[in-house]
């Protein structure tokens, strides 16, 4: 634990931080960089006021990037703040950033992949939150858009169960992640996850999504899928028309219901 802690390096953005409840907004992150066996992950950390201890989300970001310009994107800082109300830690592992990788949307781009360095680093955050004293450590929760929803997917079967008697993860949000391996693969849960997806989502795969969660019925962690109709990619983004995606041969676009309803749903599930 000691060894740890030396090695963690937690940046201050601001030297004044405003409170959440005063200002409205969430307050500016930390930067945190937490040892792995492959280097260092970077990541944002965003708490609540006080000491704690804090329920605490580790967030997935997608194909896109966590940061665009240097600041977290909106879609993020969107979540963040309906987290951080909610009395949530929010901890953004970098995952491109971290291997100086871009964006990771197109196949040709794809050098970081969900099963692997995404669940490294899964597992390097949950490690990292375990050892701080503002976590509550039996609520600790994931949640993922696009490939960091894959990336929960993995996460939380029974296969890659945490070895020890560390607390496990508490419950796991996956939004419009790509199920078409995992629905062939026999996939089950060991942690409550739910699954958001929109019925017209022509990047993920509704159609497996909906397979994967119904065959996992008997064998799994409690495990529900919520489909929205005429819904694309990216349902939950705020005033995003919808549009087609060069190079990706799919739509993104918000949807008003789906995105007023994964927020009602994903506070909720991570509350359980």
């Amino acid at each position: 634990m000691r060894l740890l802690s030396a090695l963690v390096s937690v940046v201050i953005l601001a030297s004044t931080v405003t409170t959440f409840a005063a200002s409205g907004k969430p307050p500016p992150p930390q930067r945190v960089d937490i040892p792995q066996a492959s280097g260092v992950l970077h990541g944002l950390l965003y708490k609540p006021d006080g000491n704690g201890p804090f329920a605490t989300v580790i967030a997935l970001h997608g194909c896109s990037g966590l940061e665009h310009g240097g600041q977290i994107q909106p879609r993020y800082r969107d979540w963040t703040e309906r987290l951080l109300k909610a009395g949530n830690a929010v901890l953004f592992p970098d995952s491109y950033g971290s291997r100086s990788a871009g964006q990771q949307c197109q196949p040709k781009q794809r050098k970081i992949h969900a099963r692997r360095e995404r669940i490294a680093d899964i597992r390097a955050a949950q490690q990292w939150l375990i050892h701080q004293s503002w976590v509550l450590h039996d609520r600790i929760g994931l949640l993922g858009w696009d490939s960091g929803a894959s990336a929960v997917l993995w996460a939380v079967r029974p296969q890659l169960a945490p070895a020890g008697r560390h607390d496990d993860f508490r419950s796991a949000v996956a939004l419009y992640p790509n199920c078409r391996i995992a629905s062939r693969l026999g996939w089950s849960a060991r942690v409550p996850t739910l699954v958001l997806v929109g019925a017209d989502d022509d990047l993920s795969s509704p159609s497996a999504c909906r397979q994967m969660v119904d065959n996992a019925r008997g064998r799994s962690a409690l495990a529900r899928i919520i489909v929205y109709p005429n819904a694309h990619h990216g349902f939950d983004r705020a005033n995003v028309p919808l549009h087609l995606v060069a190079g990706r041969h799919g739509h993104i676009g918000t949807n008003p219901g789906g995105r007023v309803d994964s927020q009602k749903q994903v506070a909720a599930w991570l509350s359980r």
